[in-house]
Protein backbone atom coordinates (compact mmCIF):
# COMPACT_ATOMS: atom_id res chain seq x y z
CA UNK A 1 0.00 0.00 0.00
CA UNK A 2 3.25 1.82 0.16
CA UNK A 3 2.46 3.08 -3.77
CA UNK A 4 -0.59 5.77 -3.64
CA UNK A 5 -3.51 5.90 -5.74
CA UNK A 6 -3.67 8.92 -7.90
CA UNK A 7 -6.71 10.35 -5.58
CA UNK A 8 -4.44 9.92 -2.35
CA UNK A 9 -1.66 11.51 -4.26
CA UNK A 10 -3.33 14.68 -5.01
CA UNK A 11 -4.08 15.18 -1.79
CA UNK A 12 -0.95 14.66 -0.23
CA UNK A 13 0.73 16.88 -2.86
CA UNK A 14 -2.39 19.78 -2.13
CA UNK A 15 -1.44 19.62 1.92
CA UNK A 16 2.22 19.47 1.12
CA UNK A 17 2.19 22.31 -0.29
CA UNK A 18 -0.15 24.17 2.17
CA UNK A 19 1.97 22.81 4.86
CA UNK A 20 5.42 24.35 3.24
CA UNK A 21 3.54 28.07 2.25
CA UNK A 22 1.03 28.49 4.61
CA UNK A 23 2.09 26.38 8.08
CA UNK A 24 5.82 26.91 7.80
CA UNK A 25 6.42 30.29 7.37
CA UNK A 26 4.14 31.16 10.65
CA UNK A 27 5.09 28.32 12.92
CA UNK A 28 7.84 29.85 15.00
CA UNK A 29 5.74 33.13 15.75
CA UNK A 30 2.76 31.21 17.06
CA UNK A 31 5.44 28.21 18.92
CA UNK A 32 7.27 31.66 20.48
CA UNK A 33 4.24 33.37 21.44
CA UNK A 34 1.96 30.13 22.27
CA UNK A 35 -0.74 31.33 20.40
CA UNK A 36 -3.50 29.45 18.28
CA UNK A 37 -3.20 29.58 14.77
CA UNK A 38 -6.47 30.41 13.44
CA UNK A 39 -6.12 31.47 10.71
CA UNK A 40 -4.29 28.54 9.49
CA UNK A 41 -7.62 26.56 11.15
CA UNK A 42 -9.37 28.63 8.91
CA UNK A 43 -8.00 27.75 5.90
CA UNK A 44 -7.68 23.94 6.77
CA UNK A 45 -11.58 24.14 6.91
CA UNK A 46 -11.60 25.73 3.37
CA UNK A 47 -9.40 22.99 2.29
CA UNK A 48 -12.08 20.43 3.46
CA UNK A 49 -9.28 18.95 5.94
CA UNK A 50 -11.62 18.86 8.73
CA UNK A 51 -14.47 16.56 6.85
CA UNK A 52 -11.95 13.93 5.02
CA UNK A 53 -13.30 11.16 6.78
CA UNK A 54 -17.21 12.25 6.53
CA UNK A 55 -19.64 12.11 4.22
CA UNK A 56 -20.99 14.91 2.34
CA UNK A 57 -24.72 14.95 4.27
CA UNK A 58 -22.80 15.98 7.22
CA UNK A 59 -20.59 18.95 5.09
CA UNK A 60 -17.41 16.14 4.68
CA UNK A 61 -15.90 15.28 1.62
CA UNK A 62 -16.55 11.92 1.20
CA UNK A 63 -13.10 10.52 1.90
CA UNK A 64 -11.97 8.19 4.59
CA UNK A 65 -9.40 8.01 7.46
CA UNK A 66 -6.50 6.99 5.70
CA UNK A 67 -6.61 10.49 3.50
CA UNK A 68 -7.22 12.09 6.71
CA UNK A 69 -3.64 10.38 7.81
CA UNK A 70 -1.68 11.36 4.54
CA UNK A 71 -2.63 15.07 5.61
CA UNK A 72 -1.58 14.24 9.07
CA UNK A 73 2.14 13.46 7.91
CA UNK A 74 2.51 16.23 5.92
CA UNK A 75 1.69 18.72 8.33
CA UNK A 76 3.30 16.92 10.74
CA UNK A 77 6.70 17.30 8.94
CA UNK A 78 6.49 21.05 9.77
CA UNK A 79 4.46 21.48 12.63
CA UNK A 80 3.21 19.29 14.81
CA UNK A 81 0.88 21.76 16.70
CA UNK A 82 -1.23 22.28 13.67
CA UNK A 83 -1.18 18.52 13.03
CA UNK A 84 -2.28 18.10 15.89
CA UNK A 85 -5.31 20.76 16.42
CA UNK A 86 -6.71 18.49 12.91
CA UNK A 87 -5.97 15.24 14.50
CA UNK A 88 -7.98 16.18 17.69
CA UNK A 89 -10.45 17.72 15.94
CA UNK A 90 -10.89 14.90 13.79
CA UNK A 91 -10.55 11.93 15.88
CA UNK A 92 -11.28 13.37 19.05
CA UNK A 93 -13.67 15.49 18.63
CA UNK A 94 -16.23 14.93 15.40
CA UNK A 95 -15.45 11.43 15.33
CA UNK A 96 -17.53 10.36 18.51
CA UNK A 97 -20.22 12.51 17.01
CA UNK A 98 -20.22 10.73 13.66
CA UNK A 99 -19.74 7.12 14.91
CA UNK A 100 -22.19 6.99 18.27
CA UNK A 101 -24.31 10.03 17.46
CA UNK A 102 -28.01 10.13 16.81
CA UNK A 103 -29.58 11.57 13.30
CA UNK A 104 -30.25 14.66 15.05
CA UNK A 105 -27.00 14.80 17.37
CA UNK A 106 -25.13 14.17 13.86
CA UNK A 107 -27.23 17.09 12.13
CA UNK A 108 -26.76 19.51 15.03
CA UNK A 109 -23.16 18.90 15.47
CA UNK A 110 -21.25 17.85 12.79
CA UNK A 111 -21.81 20.20 9.76
CA UNK A 112 -19.54 22.95 11.50
CA UNK A 113 -16.88 20.27 13.04
CA UNK A 114 -16.33 18.74 9.66
CA UNK A 115 -16.33 22.07 8.03
CA UNK A 116 -13.72 23.73 10.83
CA UNK A 117 -16.07 26.66 12.16
CA UNK A 118 -15.69 25.12 15.03
CA UNK A 119 -13.86 22.40 17.23
CA UNK A 120 -14.83 19.57 19.59
CA UNK A 121 -13.17 18.36 23.17
CA UNK A 122 -12.61 14.55 24.01
CA UNK A 123 -12.87 14.73 27.78
CA UNK A 124 -11.77 11.20 28.75
CA UNK A 125 -8.29 11.75 30.84
CA UNK A 126 -8.79 12.67 34.75
CA UNK A 127 -6.10 13.73 37.27
CA UNK A 128 -4.80 10.69 39.05
CA UNK A 129 -6.05 7.88 36.21
CA UNK A 130 -4.30 8.89 33.14
CA UNK A 131 -3.85 5.30 31.08
CA UNK A 132 -6.53 3.47 33.64
CA UNK A 133 -9.75 5.16 31.88
CA UNK A 134 -11.85 2.69 34.04
CA UNK A 135 -10.53 4.46 37.00
CA UNK A 136 -12.96 7.39 35.78
CA UNK A 137 -14.39 9.32 38.95
CA UNK A 138 -16.23 12.18 37.25
CA UNK A 139 -20.31 11.17 37.74
CA UNK A 140 -23.27 12.12 36.09
CA UNK A 141 -26.82 11.21 37.30
CA UNK A 142 -30.15 11.92 35.46
CA UNK A 143 -32.54 14.28 37.55
CA UNK A 144 -35.70 15.54 36.12
CA UNK A 145 -34.80 14.94 32.48
CA UNK A 146 -31.36 16.69 32.39
CA UNK A 147 -27.99 14.51 33.19
CA UNK A 148 -26.11 16.60 36.38
CA UNK A 149 -22.30 16.47 35.81
CA UNK A 150 -19.67 16.39 38.27
CA UNK A 151 -15.84 16.29 38.46
CA UNK A 152 -13.21 17.17 35.95
CA UNK A 153 -10.30 16.59 32.95
CA UNK A 154 -7.38 16.75 32.46
CA UNK A 155 -5.09 17.39 29.28
CA UNK A 156 -7.78 17.91 26.82
CA UNK A 157 -7.35 19.41 23.38
CA UNK A 158 -9.36 22.12 21.18
CA UNK A 159 -11.24 22.41 24.56
CA UNK A 160 -10.94 26.49 25.49
CA UNK A 161 -10.73 27.79 21.68
CA UNK A 162 -12.73 30.78 20.83
CA UNK A 163 -14.73 28.35 17.94
CA UNK A 164 -14.60 24.98 20.36
CA UNK A 165 -18.75 24.25 20.60
CA UNK A 166 -18.56 21.34 22.89
CA UNK A 167 -16.97 18.24 24.85
CA UNK A 168 -17.85 14.81 25.05
CA UNK A 169 -17.41 13.72 29.06
CA UNK A 170 -16.93 10.17 30.17
CA UNK A 171 -18.66 9.85 33.07
CA UNK A 172 -20.02 7.11 35.53
CA UNK A 173 -23.87 7.05 35.32
CA UNK A 174 -24.00 3.78 38.08
CA UNK A 175 -22.97 0.74 39.07
CA UNK A 176 -22.91 -2.44 37.26
CA UNK A 177 -24.52 -5.84 38.81
CA UNK A 178 -21.16 -7.34 39.36
CA UNK A 179 -19.61 -3.88 40.60
CA UNK A 180 -18.07 -2.06 38.48
CA UNK A 181 -18.51 1.25 37.04
CA UNK A 182 -21.15 2.04 34.13
CA UNK A 183 -19.62 4.64 32.30
CA UNK A 184 -21.33 6.78 29.80
CA UNK A 185 -20.32 9.69 27.02
CA UNK A 186 -22.25 12.79 27.62
CA UNK A 187 -21.98 16.22 25.08
CA UNK A 188 -21.64 19.05 27.16
CA UNK A 189 -21.29 22.70 24.74
CA UNK A 190 -19.46 25.27 25.34
CA UNK A 191 -20.70 27.70 27.74
CA UNK A 192 -22.87 25.72 29.64
CA UNK A 193 -23.30 26.82 33.37
CA UNK A 194 -21.14 25.12 35.68
CA UNK A 195 -18.77 24.36 33.04
CA UNK A 196 -15.00 25.76 33.06
CA UNK A 197 -12.26 25.63 30.85
CA UNK A 198 -9.41 26.33 33.52
CA UNK A 199 -6.22 28.48 32.29
CA UNK A 200 -4.45 26.53 29.86
CA UNK A 201 -1.29 24.25 30.74
CA UNK A 202 2.18 25.80 30.41
CA UNK A 203 3.81 23.06 28.14
CA UNK A 204 6.74 21.65 27.02
CA UNK A 205 5.72 21.70 23.28
CA UNK A 206 3.17 21.31 21.75
CA UNK A 207 2.75 25.70 22.16
CA UNK A 208 0.29 26.81 19.79
CA UNK A 209 -2.20 23.40 20.11
CA UNK A 210 -4.60 24.23 22.93
CA UNK A 211 -5.12 22.06 25.70
CA UNK A 212 -7.00 22.79 29.22
CA UNK A 213 -7.87 21.00 32.54
CA UNK A 214 -11.50 21.02 32.80
CA UNK A 215 -13.97 21.07 35.80
CA UNK A 216 -17.40 20.98 35.92
CA UNK A 217 -19.82 22.05 38.79
CA UNK A 218 -23.71 20.35 38.80
CA UNK A 219 -23.51 20.81 35.12
CA UNK A 220 -26.72 20.45 33.32
CA UNK A 221 -27.44 19.01 30.20
CA UNK A 222 -30.49 17.86 28.71
CA UNK A 223 -30.96 13.89 28.79
CA UNK A 224 -30.72 13.59 25.31
CA UNK A 225 -27.06 14.57 25.40
CA UNK A 226 -26.32 11.11 26.25
CA UNK A 227 -23.67 10.00 23.44
CA UNK A 228 -24.29 6.23 22.32
CA UNK A 229 -25.87 3.96 24.31
CA UNK A 230 -25.24 4.30 27.98
CA UNK A 231 -22.84 2.61 29.92
CA UNK A 232 -20.95 1.70 26.67
CA UNK A 233 -18.90 4.73 27.15
CA UNK A 234 -15.69 3.21 28.15
CA UNK A 235 -15.69 0.46 25.28
CA UNK A 236 -17.14 3.33 22.79
CA UNK A 237 -13.66 5.58 23.63
CA UNK A 238 -11.64 2.65 23.55
CA UNK A 239 -12.59 2.22 19.89
CA UNK A 240 -11.84 5.50 19.13
CA UNK A 241 -8.60 5.47 20.87
CA UNK A 242 -7.70 2.45 18.13
CA UNK A 243 -8.56 4.98 15.00
CA UNK A 244 -6.85 7.91 16.48
CA UNK A 245 -3.88 5.88 16.99
CA UNK A 246 -2.91 5.50 13.17
CA UNK A 247 -3.45 9.39 12.77
CA UNK A 248 -1.00 9.90 15.46
CA UNK A 249 1.35 7.23 14.08
CA UNK A 250 1.07 9.38 10.79
CA UNK A 251 1.54 12.15 12.68
CA UNK A 252 4.60 11.34 14.20
CA UNK A 253 5.84 9.78 10.73
CA UNK A 254 5.58 13.77 9.45
CA UNK A 255 7.85 14.62 12.16
CA UNK A 256 10.48 11.87 11.82
CA UNK A 257 10.24 12.63 7.94
CA UNK A 258 10.82 16.16 9.00
CA UNK A 259 13.59 15.58 10.75
CA UNK A 260 15.02 13.69 7.97
CA UNK A 261 14.31 16.60 5.54
CA UNK A 262 16.33 19.33 7.32
CA UNK A 263 19.35 17.21 8.41
CA UNK A 264 19.66 16.46 4.74
CA UNK A 265 19.35 20.60 3.48
CA UNK A 266 21.50 21.29 6.58
CA UNK A 267 24.09 18.45 6.22
CA UNK A 268 24.47 19.58 2.16
CA UNK A 269 24.96 23.57 3.58
CA UNK A 270 26.46 23.36 6.54
CA UNK A 271 30.44 22.91 5.81
CA UNK A 272 33.15 21.76 8.51
CA UNK A 273 36.93 21.35 7.59
CA UNK A 274 36.60 22.19 3.88
CA UNK A 275 33.65 19.98 2.62
CA UNK A 276 29.88 19.94 3.78
CA UNK A 277 29.25 17.84 6.51
CA UNK A 278 27.10 15.18 4.44
CA UNK A 279 30.18 13.95 3.11
CA UNK A 280 30.94 12.83 6.42
CA UNK A 281 30.28 9.14 6.82
CA UNK A 282 29.12 10.37 10.53
CA UNK A 283 26.51 12.04 9.47
CA UNK A 284 25.42 10.47 6.61
CA UNK A 285 24.90 6.89 8.13
CA UNK A 286 23.55 8.67 10.70
CA UNK A 287 20.57 10.71 8.09
CA UNK A 288 20.25 7.10 6.68
CA UNK A 289 19.31 5.31 9.72
CA UNK A 290 16.93 8.32 10.42
CA UNK A 291 15.38 7.69 6.97
CA UNK A 292 15.19 3.82 7.50
CA UNK A 293 12.96 4.87 10.79
CA UNK A 294 10.51 7.20 9.22
CA UNK A 295 10.11 5.04 6.03
CA UNK A 296 9.48 1.73 8.75
CA UNK A 297 7.11 4.09 10.51
CA UNK A 298 5.15 4.92 6.80
CA UNK A 299 5.13 1.58 6.35
CA UNK A 300 3.05 0.52 9.86
CA UNK A 301 0.63 3.03 9.94
CA UNK A 302 0.00 2.70 6.35
CA UNK A 303 -0.55 -1.52 6.82
CA UNK A 304 -2.89 -0.72 10.05
CA UNK A 305 -4.84 1.86 7.99
CA UNK A 306 -5.22 -1.11 5.80
CA UNK A 307 -6.80 -3.23 7.74
CA UNK A 308 -9.00 -0.29 9.42
CA UNK A 309 -10.49 0.61 5.77
CA UNK A 310 -10.68 -3.09 5.19
CA UNK A 311 -13.30 -3.79 8.43
CA UNK A 312 -10.41 -5.77 9.65
CA UNK A 313 -9.56 -5.91 13.00
CA UNK A 314 -6.19 -3.76 13.56
CA UNK A 315 -5.82 -2.87 17.52
CA UNK A 316 -2.57 -4.88 17.08
CA UNK A 317 -1.53 -2.80 14.01
CA UNK A 318 -3.02 0.23 15.30
CA UNK A 319 -0.68 -0.37 18.36
CA UNK A 320 2.59 -1.02 16.60
CA UNK A 321 1.98 1.55 13.89
CA UNK A 322 2.15 4.25 16.94
CA UNK A 323 4.54 2.84 18.95
CA UNK A 324 7.24 2.35 15.78
CA UNK A 325 6.39 5.85 14.84
CA UNK A 326 6.36 7.63 18.23
CA UNK A 327 9.61 6.26 18.63
CA UNK A 328 10.78 7.12 15.30
CA UNK A 329 10.09 10.63 15.52
CA UNK A 330 11.68 10.83 18.80
CA UNK A 331 15.08 9.55 17.60
CA UNK A 332 14.85 11.24 14.75
CA UNK A 333 14.13 14.70 16.80
CA UNK A 334 17.07 13.97 18.68
CA UNK A 335 19.69 12.81 15.88
CA UNK A 336 18.50 15.59 14.01
CA UNK A 337 18.95 18.12 16.88
CA UNK A 338 22.75 16.63 17.20
CA UNK A 339 23.59 17.33 13.63
CA UNK A 340 22.57 20.93 13.23
CA UNK A 341 24.73 21.33 16.44
CA UNK A 342 24.16 24.59 18.32
CA UNK A 343 21.62 25.31 15.67
CA UNK A 344 19.72 22.83 16.55
CA UNK A 345 19.26 24.36 20.21
CA UNK A 346 17.52 27.30 18.83
CA UNK A 347 14.01 27.30 18.82
CA UNK A 348 13.60 29.49 15.55
CA UNK A 349 14.93 25.83 13.85
CA UNK A 350 12.48 22.95 13.52
CA UNK A 351 14.35 20.59 14.46
CA UNK A 352 14.02 22.64 17.99
CA UNK A 353 10.67 22.29 17.99
CA UNK A 354 10.26 18.72 16.96
CA UNK A 355 12.67 17.81 19.70
CA UNK A 356 10.42 19.60 22.08
CA UNK A 357 7.50 18.28 20.37
CA UNK A 358 8.44 14.45 19.97
CA UNK A 359 8.12 13.72 23.49
CA UNK A 360 4.59 13.75 23.95
CA UNK A 361 3.74 11.53 20.60
CA UNK A 362 5.50 8.69 23.01
CA UNK A 363 2.77 9.60 25.96
CA UNK A 364 -0.59 10.66 24.40
CA UNK A 365 -3.02 8.21 23.11
CA UNK A 366 -1.76 5.68 25.09
CA UNK A 367 1.77 5.39 25.94
CA UNK A 368 4.46 3.35 24.89
CA UNK A 369 3.91 1.04 27.83
CA UNK A 370 0.09 0.48 27.10
CA UNK A 371 0.93 -0.18 23.22
CA UNK A 372 3.20 -2.88 24.26
CA UNK A 373 0.39 -3.89 26.56
CA UNK A 374 -1.64 -4.14 23.88
CA UNK A 375 0.67 -5.79 21.76
CA UNK A 376 1.44 -8.60 23.97
CA UNK A 377 -2.05 -9.00 24.78
CA UNK A 378 -3.09 -9.62 20.70
CA UNK A 379 -0.21 -12.00 21.10
CA UNK A 380 -2.34 -14.23 23.65
CA UNK A 381 0.03 -13.12 26.28
CA UNK A 382 -1.31 -11.88 29.76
Amino acid sequence: MLELSEDYEDLRRSVQDFAQTAVAPVSAKHDEEHSFPYEIVQQMGEMGLFGLPFPEEYGGMGGDYFALALALEELGKVDQSVAITLEAGVGLGAMPIYHFGTEEQKAKWLPDLAEGRALAGFGLTEPGVGSDAGGTAATARLEDGYWVINGSKQFITNSGTDITSLVTVTAVTGMRENGKKEISTIIVPSGTEGFTVEPAYNKVGWNASDTHPLSFADVRVPEENLLGQRGRGYANFLSILDEGRVAIAALATGAAQGCVDESVKYAKERTAFGRNIGSYQAISFKIARMEARAHAARAAYYAAAQKMLAGKPFKKEAAIAKLVASEAAMDNARDATQIHGGYGFMNEYPVARHYRDSKILEVGEGTTEVQLMLIARELGLA
